[in-house]
């Protein structure tokens, strides 16, 4: 059993992973149950698929301007300050939701509003977050530290969306912000005795020229490109969230709205849960590929479906592809990126993770009112997983990436037990 379960490492070792890890797991709990009331609260009040996947769209300016720059001040700044700073921040958006849902009339503006400006929030602090994982954990930890991760954001994930479906059914929208509200409230309470992260000797001042090193570096590594090209296209092409409180009324089965929310990440905890198989994994390139493209057949399946038993078996199959390419893209990344860089490049990182879900809900809202809503679906995912097919013939170097002889990992790993080495000598 310990070949298959969780390797708990990271949060023996390390008590400010363990703080990290739990203001984590309550904050994404709350965030769920604000990323399944959201668009259930524009479908209600304007009746349209566009619209709901028109969320999609106000995120993406916020999401591409502050990533990249978010990523130039976690590398110039204290991560942990900026850490709580925009946690902080997210709370108060949640206080505006709570307010609107509380209106006789609540409009529709402030939605589309919250959703901006808290893209651009998790846009500064994602690549903080990232990019402080690797100094609280070692670098041997790193892989487990990646599973245990991804289990606390599905625990979350599971949770939140299937208790949202409930609350907002039967207690109503303002029950569900005033929770994430109190979620907030406990991780800045949580993330306070953080040891501070100050920016490394070596790192650049935010500025354009910072932000373009980091890009330049990103594109000399033709691997690294390949995982963001295919979360991408995965996430773009696939990533059927937008549609489905339109998916579960077509299949007269409203009460499920919750549980379909809950299945990707329910297929991501499966998988969590039983990762200690991942740490015995070298050929990180090819396992993203691998899971990406049974993503996309997974999505394609709960598509043609007519069933929601069998909408609800075939995305759980896919969250747990989705979750396998998550856990090898961030150790290829944690192993091989040098710390002066880490922020910047966690910045890029995160536009390929969030870019394609975010216009991923455009053009699945948009497909639906234009094709119908299951068709948007299953289209999606054949066209992912041929894309994806097509990609790993482009980039060679993803498919032979192997983390025991890449030079890059060689080189982080030696640079950390150098560092090892010397902080107990200055101590």
């Amino acid at each position: 059993m310990r070949s298959v379960l969780p390797d708990l490492a990271p949060w023996r070792a390390s008590a400010d992973f363990r703080r990290l890890w739990v203001s984590g797991l309550v904050s994404y709990f709350g965030s769920f149950l604000t990323f399944v009331a959201l668009p259930v609260q524009i479908k209600e009040l304007t009746g349209s698929a566009a619209a709901v996947g028109a969320i999609g769209a106000v995120e993406l300016v916020p999401l591409i301007v502050f990533g990249l720059y978010g990523g130039a001040l976690a590398d110039a700044l204290d991560k942990r300050g900026l850490i709580i700073w925009t946690e902080a921040g997210q709370g108060l958006l949640s206080a505006v939701l709570l307010l609107n849902a509380l209106l006789p009339r609540p409009a529709v503006w402030p939605l589309y509003a919250v959703a901006a400006v808290s893209s651009a929030l998790t846009s500064v602090q994602r690549p903080a977050l990232d990019s402080l994982w690797p100094r609280i954990v070692a670098h041997e930890h790193l892989p487990a530290a990646a599973s245990l991760n991804t289990f606390r954001w599905t625990v979350g994930g599971v949770a939140g969306p299937a208790l949202a479906g409930v609350v907002v059914a039967y207690a109503g929208l303002g029950w569900a912000y005033a929770a994430d509200l109190a979620t907030f409230v406990v991780s800045v309470a949580l993330m306070i005795p953080i040891a501070a992260s100050p920016a490394a000797h070596e790192a650049a001042k935010p500025s354009l020229k910072a932000i373009a090193e980091g890009a330049r570096y990103a594109w000399g590594r033709k691997e690294l490109l390949g995982t963001y090209a295919v979360d991408v296209v995965a996430m773009l092409l696939a990533m059927p969230l937008a549609v489905l409180p339109f998916l579960a009324d077509e299949l007269d089965a409203e009460w499920a709205l919750g549980l379909m929310y809950a299945t990707v990440p329910l297929g991501a905890m499966l998988v969590s849960v039983t990762s200690g198989w991942t740490a015995r994994v070298h050929r990180h390139g090819r396992m993203v590929v691998l899971s990406a493209a049974l993503w996309g057949v997974a999505i394609a399946a709960a598509g043609v479906v007519g069933n929601v038993w069998l909408v609800l078996l075939f995305l759980t199959v896919a969250g747990g592809c989705d979750m396998v390419s998550g856990i090898f893209r961030g150790v290829m990344w944690n192993q091989t990126i040098p710390d002066e860089l880490r922020g910047r490049l966690a910045g890029i990182e995160l536009l390929s993770y969030s870019v394609g879900p975010t216009l991923g809900q455009v053009r699945s809202g948009g497909f639906a009112a234009w094709w119908g809503v299951r068709a948007s679906v299953w289209s999606g995912g054949l066209l992912c997983a041929g894309a994806v097919g097509l990609l790993a013939l482009c980039l060679p170097k993803l498919m032979t990436y192997d983390a025991r002889t890449d030079d890059h990992a060689a080189r982080v790993r030696a640079q950390r037990e150098t560092a090892a080495r010397v902080s107990p000598a200055e101590a």
